[in-house]
């Protein structure tokens, strides 16, 4: 078995509960927005729209063809527009209010806290993520996941997003730590898998759905439920 010194996460989908910390966002927003006075969509329809396209985009912006600004920008355009409001109907402020709101919500997936605390004592702990530095700040100091990491990588600190290897050599090169000693852990397969492969780095495919993608390489391991880490460090 190998020894790993050092364990990466990703933080959204992995431990922060993008889903459910958003959809009650967008709940809150709907009705904060007044967004039922337009009788075309109820608030299901509305976060169902809203996570469609968000999750497009965020696949344009990892894969370098959108920005920052166009995806924050454009979500909420594309999401109101596509229930059929018109570009005169759509509220002022309301992408702003959700990238205020979001961030302090609290949730994070089953057993995240327990595995934390088994895993601090015995490894070094770091994020590696695509999201934002100021919002990945906020959702780690508001959901108390702030002190159990000494490494926070962001694509925007470091220039590179995941999959690409240079942001995981980015780390390595900060901890002066070979990759074989390292552990990647993360939902996204192509994100967090083929980019900690290309690195050298050994992966963990958290995979709560237990979805069952296209034909590709076996990550070296895929955990259900993060509790399963314990068997595996």
């Amino acid at each position: 078995m190998k020894t790993y010194t050092h364990i990466l996460f990703d933080l959204d989908h992995t431990l922060w509960d993008f889903e459910k910390n958003s959809e009650e966002t967008l709940y809150t927003l709907y009705e904060q927005f007044e967004l039922n006075k337009h009788g075309k969509f109820d608030c299901d329809s509305f976060y169902n729209k809203y996570k469609f396209v968000n999750v497009r985009l965020w696949d344009l912006y990892n894969k370098g063809k959108i920005t920052q600004k166009e995806l924050r920008e454009d979500r909420f355009v594309k999401t109101l527009t596509g229930l059929g409001l018109e570009p005169h109907e759509l509220p002022q402020g309301i992408s702003e209010a959700y990238t205020d709101m979001c961030p302090t919500k609290t949730a994070v997936f089953p057993f995240t806290y327990e595995v934390l605390d088994y895993l601090q004592p015995k490894y070094g702990l770091h994020i590696v993520t695509n999201g934002f530095k100021e919002v990945q700040h906020i959702k780690m100091s508001s959901s108390k996941l702030h002190n159990y990491f000494k490494e926070i990588i962001t694509s925007e600190c470091c220039g590179y997003k995941k999959p690409d290897r240079r942001m995981f050599e980015h780390l390595l090169d900060k901890l002066e730590v070979k990759p074989e000693h390292c552990l990647m852990i993360g939902d996204n397969y192509e994100c967090d898998v083929e980019g900690a492969r290309a690195a050298g780095i050994d992966q963990v495919y958290f995979n709560p759905a237990q979805v069952k993608g296209r034909k590709r390489p076996k990550p070296t391991y895929e955990i259900s439920c993060l509790s399963e880490l314990k068997a595996i460090l």
